[in-house]
């Protein structure tokens, strides 16, 4: 089953964010799921510790760059879907877990310096496809969004798909529930109603399926 990477050397792009809302969205479908913690910080080890994850999900911490590519392999097996969550930097275990991804999806903001800096994750892959002589599948997911786009919203969009960059509809919006996954732990449904809470979930779900979508090849973009 797929390695789903999320990386962006961008701090702040809502990559655990992503991560963890994936993972509980396809353990609530009932998919097998492996979360890596491949992050100093530690964000999805916190946010498992907050609370139960969901059933059928395994997560692993402290994940060295020397055990990246073991690590994956081992897991994606029988069904599982295996979301590493990376650090925000360039660095060799980033790109070897890169090298091993059924879908890179990078988590950005929808300003000017999260675009700037976003382009180097774009880079990157496109150096590991190279090296590895296949096509590595990516996408952008704008994060912390708001219903009405910003102008820069609407250009970075544009100049994105302009360039051929796939983008990931819906976005992640800006939602009270999204930030407290890190308070409660669990799932969006594990937790107490935080301000939209049927929207975040219904965003949430539209997401996953989108990035399922792509997985398995039913995507039109």
């Amino acid at each position: 089953m797929p390695t789903i990477v999320i990386a962006s050397p961008k701090g702040g792009a809502g990559k655990s964010t992503t991560a963890v809302i994936l993972g509980t969205e396809f353990a609530h479908a009932g998919a097998p799921v492996t979360m890596m913690d491949c992050d100093p910080n530690g964000s999805l080890t916190l946010w498992s510790e907050r609370g139960a994850v969901p059933k059928g999900m395994a997560v692993l911490s402290g994940i060295k760059e020397g055990e990246i590519i073991r690590a994956i392999k081992s897991h994606d097996q029988d069904g599982r879907i295996v979301i590493v969550d990376l650090e925000g930097v360039a660095s060799r275990l980033v790109s070897r877990a890169i090298s091993q991804a059924d879908l890179v999806v990078i988590p950005m903001r929808a300003t000017t310096l999260d675009a700037t800096v976003g382009v180097r994750a774009l880079e990157l892959i496109a150096e590991e496809a190279e090296a590895l002589d296949r096509n590595i599948p990516h996408a952008v997911a704008f994060t912390m969004t708001r219903a009405i786009q910003s102008k820069a919203h609407k250009g970075i969009m544009s100049s994105l798909k302009g360039q051929g960059v796939d983008i990931i509809e819906p976005d992640l919006m800006e939602r009270a529930a999204f930030a407290a996954l890190f308070e409660f732990g669990g799932g969006l449904r594990d937790m107490p109603a935080q301000g939209s809470h049927d929207a975040a979930v219904a965003n949430a779900q539209q997401f996953a399926r989108a990035v399922f979508d792509r997985l398995t090849g039913e995507d039109s973009a």
